[in-house]
Order: structure tokens, then sequence, then C-alpha cells
């Protein structure tokens, strides 16, 4: 039988994501800084969270796509959060605008888990190449 402590711990494959997440948002905010910069952080734990936590997955016995698969959804929930806090409230919303923010909130959430699962991948071949030689 599982103890509660088993029952309640997180995977290992969403410890890396989580992992993975919270490393890039302070690297985003740093590209940001750079001059001509247009990156955001929910675009960064996308792509950067998302390398991080294939590279972490690597060292930790769990498939580095899986991970920034999770990384990416994170990612594109932090999008989708922000533009609900930050923009959503000053704007005028006519049944039309809200079903495109729907529709377009909905296709941030689905299409982000893809650029996690690839740049997951490129994190965790990057990581087993620099730990092989």
């Amino acid at each position: 039988m599982a103890s509660t402590s088993d029952a309640r711990s997180v995977p290992q494959v969403w410890r890396t994501a989580i992992l993975g997440t919270a490393a890039s948002v302070p690297a985003t905010v740093v590209l940001n800084r750079l001059p001509d910069s247009e990156a955001t952080v929910g675009g960064g734990v996308m792509i950067l969270g998302a390398m991080i936590a294939g590279a972490l997955a690597v060292s930790r016995s769990v498939d580095p796509s899986a991970a920034g698969l999770r990384a990416g959804f994170l990612g594109g929930v932090v999008a989708t959060l922000r533009f609900a806090v930050t923009k959503a409230p000053a704007a005028t919303w006519s049944p039309s605008r809200l079903a495109f923010f729907g529709l377009a909130g909905g296709a941030v959430l689905c299409l982000s888990p893809v650029f996690g699962v690839v740049s997951g991948w490129v994190g965790g071949r990057v990581a087993s190449i620099l730990t092989a030689e």
C-alpha cells in the first residue's frame, strides 16, 4: 500500500518542468533588457524554460520532450494570465472581441506545448552531448 506522502508527491517530470520554468523567468528578464528585445515572460518560459527543463531531465532520467511539453504548457498559462491581468481590464469587450480572445487564448494554450516539446528535445540533446564528452 502506498503511503500518503507518495500520493501527494509531484511526479519527477512535473518537478523538472517547474524548475525549468522558474529558472527561465530571470533569464527572460535579463534578455528583455537587451536593446531591441521583445522577449516576454510567457515566450521565455515556452522556449528557454523548456530547454532548461529538457537539460535537467537528462540528468534525472526523465524524457526531455515530456518535461519540455509541460514547461511549454506552463509558458502558455503564464502568457494567457499575463494578458488577462495587464491588458484585459483596459479593453472594451464586445461579444465578437470576447469570442476572438477566448479562441486566441485557447490557441496559445494548445500551441505552446508544441514549442515546449521541440525546445525540451533540443535542451536534452545539448545536455547529453555536453555530458558525453
